[in-house]
């Protein structure tokens, strides 16, 4: 069992080793693709949100609240409102809807 340890922990190691040192390697001048600039651009945010994403609909005591956070989130966002805003929307939901839902 111990011996699988440290198979795990080199097989970790190389692939963040390959993830990091490839591109480097074989990408020597600018990439004028458009295409895949974007992609690149956006694999930050897209990351972000599918490490997000789950945790929000877990965070709570009932998906309901989460779920109405959530919605809250991105209404607020839409609006314009800024992070401290959007926080302290998706936290007030969740307070009363987790006030509501014990009185249920």
């Amino acid at each position: 069992m111990e011996h699988n340890v440290y198979i795990y922990i080199l097989v970790m190691g190389a692939a963040t080793y390959l993830v990091r040192a490839v591109p480097l390697i074989f990408i020597r001048h600018e990439l004028k693709n458009t295409i895949i600039r974007s992609f690149l651009y956006y694999v930050p945010y897209v990351t972000l949100a599918v490490m997000t994403f789950p945790s929000i609909l877990e965070a709570t005591r009932s998906p309901v609240s989460a779920l109405a956070a959530l919605i809250t989130g991105i209404l607020a966002a839409l609006a314009g409102g800024g992070l401290l805003k959007v926080s302290a929307a998706c936290c007030i939901v969740v307070y009363i809807s987790e006030r509501v839902l014990t009185v249920l």
